[in-house]
């Protein structure tokens, strides 16, 4: 049976990951090959990566969407698994793959993985972080990646089905990592509204905020993570308010949001 299996491409994109990217690679060794693309990082992570594939890549970053693309387009099988430098595949998730990947055959085009992630000391299980389903495992000449950078999204022509394993995702390393996060796809998200010819609105910068913590906080059950499903609650819903911020930002002073001559 295990013969029948097809062979499978793991692709991850990265960027300065010297504390996750070992951890990562790990997880993928049953995979019949593994790409990285790195972003010219200036730590170890280009080190550490060839330790445990020869096929790593350089390219500067053009944006999630496009640099996973590119991950994907140099796979030499059909099946591949994109996994974030920031995430490990679980051993139940790899049994499973390599068994439903043989029994399925040609009738599925798509698993979706469920992602657990663990922030601020405990694993997060409400607040719509939990089960945070991805489509990662897909064949590749049935999909396509889109969604909107900074999210990043595959869509498959054809049949999907879910997994039972998990991914597991070791996402920020503390709030300052997490707020530092949050200015850069702020920055990202507001660009791409803006190019998209979409301008402020006082009523969403004023009532989405309340609204995102409302959802995750209240309707998602994140008080059910105790003071790290608030604490999460009020930054999604910070995210939101500097998003529009932002984009009033872009609006108002273009890219230049400083008289000429300031020297603040």
């Amino acid at each position: 049976m295990a013969g029948d299996k097809p062979k499978i491409s793991a692709t991850v994109v990265c960027y300065n990951e010297e504390d996750n990217i070992e951890r990562c690679l790990k997880s993928l060794l049953w995979a019949d090959e593994i790409i990285v693309v790195d972003s010219f990082s200036t730590d170890r992570t280009v080190e550490l990566c060839k330790k445990y594939t020869k096929r790593v890549y350089q390219k500067e970053w053009p944006g999630f969407i496009q640099q996973k693309s590119y991950a994907v387009s140099l796979a030499q099988y059909e099946w591949v698994f994109s996994l974030d430098s920031d995430e490990v595949v679980t051993e139940k998730l790899r049994n499973e793959i390599l068994t439903r990947l043989s029994a399925d055959k040609d009738k599925i085009y798509g698993y979706y993985v469920k992602r657990h992630s663990f922030y601020l000391g405990r694993w997060i299980n409400h607040g719509g972080w939990y089960p945070d389903y991805k489509l990662r495992l897909f064949k590749k000449s049935e999909v396509i990646c889109g969604g909107e950078n900074p999210h990043d999204k595959y869509f498959v022509n054809g049949k999907t089905a879910r997994l039972s394993g998990e991914i597991e995702h070791y996402t920020y390393r503390s709030i300052s990592d997490q707020l530092s996060t949050i200015d850069k796809f702020s920055d990202i998200s507001a660009d791409g509204l803006f190019k998209k010819g979409s301008r402020f609105a006082l009523v969403k910068m004023f009532f989405k905020p309340p609204v995102k913590f409302f959802e995750t906080y209240v309707y998602k059950l994140g008080f059910l993570d105790g003071l790290a499903g608030f604490i999460i609650s009020v930054l999604s819903s910070y995210y939101i308010f500097v998003k529009y911020a932002k984009l009033w930002e872009k609006g108002k002073f273009g890219s230049n949001t400083q008289p000429d001559g300031s020297s603040d």
